[in-house]
């Protein structure tokens, strides 16, 4: 799915739509994923990209939506009458018409995923004030499945089977909803302690993805009993602390098997899985195959 440019990830597509894409009201249009090193002039390849696309770090004006999604790095984001500071965790929201650059410190350069989409269902959450450029901003962290909801979209449209337009648009809609939930739980401070110990949970998940589950160990560094973590997280996430766990492993499993030359038994063992065949049924029926056939689809 990836071209390497070095020893850099370097991804993208500018997709093509005809007048009958359009009646669906709801279009992705461009995705990609580039990590700028350090010490590099921004944006790499430049002229691989459409005219209007290319000024990015200088300033454009796009006539769609983007979602800019930053997993490693530092930089700005700049719209006119405001500059952010952009780091590991940040999202970036270009509307239609806004003018706007952004780009990577020299000295950290940085890693990012974006989507581009248009229509008339987007552009009626503008209309409607849902979205709007008073929010465009967003610190959201570091998550790896906001990367994976990324790398499905890229899955869509590099197969582009039937109806991969309303699939790759779905996954935008979760990557909008989480951001403007985020934000509305800023804003609420009746906000749940259930729901802040789900999130406190996830991130302690996210930061031991090598280790072994050890649900009673997160559960002690959250103060609370595994039993409690249990009933919590799977009312508020309707599955079971270690059902997510798992998941985000086989999540990051897929992105090894693809991008590294780790074998399946070692992908498992550095995913803190002791039992090679535990692993392989767990990753089958998450992903439908199993992870020997996953690394081999790669090199097809």
């Amino acid at each position: 799915m990836k071209t390497v440019n070095g020893n850099y990830n370097f991804f993208l597509r500018y997709i093509p739509y005809s007048e009958e894409d359009e009646k669906l009201g709801m279009l992705c249009t461009t995705v990609g994923e580039i990590e700028t090193p350090s010490r590099t002039v921004y944006p790499l390849n430049k002229n691989a990209h459409p005219a209007a696309f290319r000024e990015v770090a200088e300033g454009r004006i796009l006539p769609e939506f983007q979602l800019v999604y930053i997993s490693d790095g530092a930089g700005i984001f700049n719209t006119g009458d405001k500059t952010y500071t952009v780091s590991t965790g940040s999202m970036l929201l270009i509307l239609p018409g806004m003018k706007h650059h952004y780009k990577p410190l020299y000295e950290t350069g940085w890693h990012e995923y974006w989507v581009g989409f248009t229509g008339s269902f987007f552009d009626g959450l503008v209309t409607e004030g849902i979205l709007s450029q008073e929010q465009i901003f967003f610190e959201i962290g570091l998550h790896d499945y906001i990367v994976s909801i990324f790398t499905r979209i890229f899955d869509e449209v590099c197969s582009q089977q039937p109806l991969f337009q309303i699939k790759a648009c779905s996954r935008i809609f979760l990557l909008l909803a989480d951001l403007l939930t985020g934000e509305r739980r800023k804003v609420h401070p009746e906000y749940s302690k259930q729901q802040l110990i789900v999130e406190k949970a996830k991130e302690l998940m996210e930061a031991n993805i090598y280790k072994e589950i050890d649900i009673p160990s997160i559960a002690q560094k959250i103060n609370i009993s595994a039993s409690h973590l249990n009933d919590v997280f799977k009312a508020y996430s309707s599955i079971t602390p270690y059902q997510y766990y798992i998941q985000i492993k086989i999540n990051r499993a897929c992105r090894l098997l693809e991008q590294t030359d780790l074998t399946v038994k070692e992908t498992a063992f550095q995913l803190g899985f002791n039992d090679q065949y535990y692993f392989s049924r767990q990753f089958k029926q998450k992903t439908g195959i199993p992870p020997s056939s996953w690394k081999k689809s790669v090199y097809k």
